[in-house]
C-alpha cells in the first residue's frame, strides 16, 4: 500500500486539490458535486481524484486529503469506480454547462 502510494504521490499535480474515494467518504449528489467542482476549480485549478487498488489507499494519503467522496455505501471495485467517477464527474460537468444530459 506504501508503494501504490508513493507512485500516486508522484503523479499528483503539485498544490492540487485532494479527493479521495472512501466507502466511508462524504456522500455528495450530482449537483453538490457539480457545485463543488466548480468551487474547487476556481479555488486551486487542479482537482485530483484518488481511486484505491483492491486493498484500499493507504491512511497516511487518505490523511492528506483535502476531502473524503463515496460513490455508493457499496464496496466497488477499483475497475468499476473508475467507470462510475468518469461518469458522474462528465453529469456534473454537463451541470455546470446547462447541457440536457443531466436530467432529474
Amino acid at each position: 500500500m506504501q508503494l501504490e502510494a508513493a507512485r500516486i504521490e508522484a503523479a499528483l499535480p503539485k498544490g492540487c486539490r485532494i479527493v479521495a474515494l472512501d466507502e466511508r467518504g462524504k456522500d455528495l449528489t450530482t449537483a453538490a458535486l457539480a457545485d463543488a467542482l466548480t468551487g474547487w476549480q476556481r479555488e486551486s485549478g487542479d482537482v485530483a481524484f484518488i481511486i484505491g487498488g483492491a486493498d484500499g489507499l493507504d491512511p497516511a494519503l487518505k490523511a492528506r486529503a483535502h476531502m473524503l467522496m463515496r460513490l455508493s455505501s457499496l464496496t466497488l471495485p477499483h475497475g468499476m469506480v473508475r467507470v462510475l467517477l468518469a461518469e458522474q464527474l462528465y453529469r456534473a460537468w454537463s451541470i455546470t454547462q446547462n447541457h440536457p444530459y443531466h436530467r432529474v
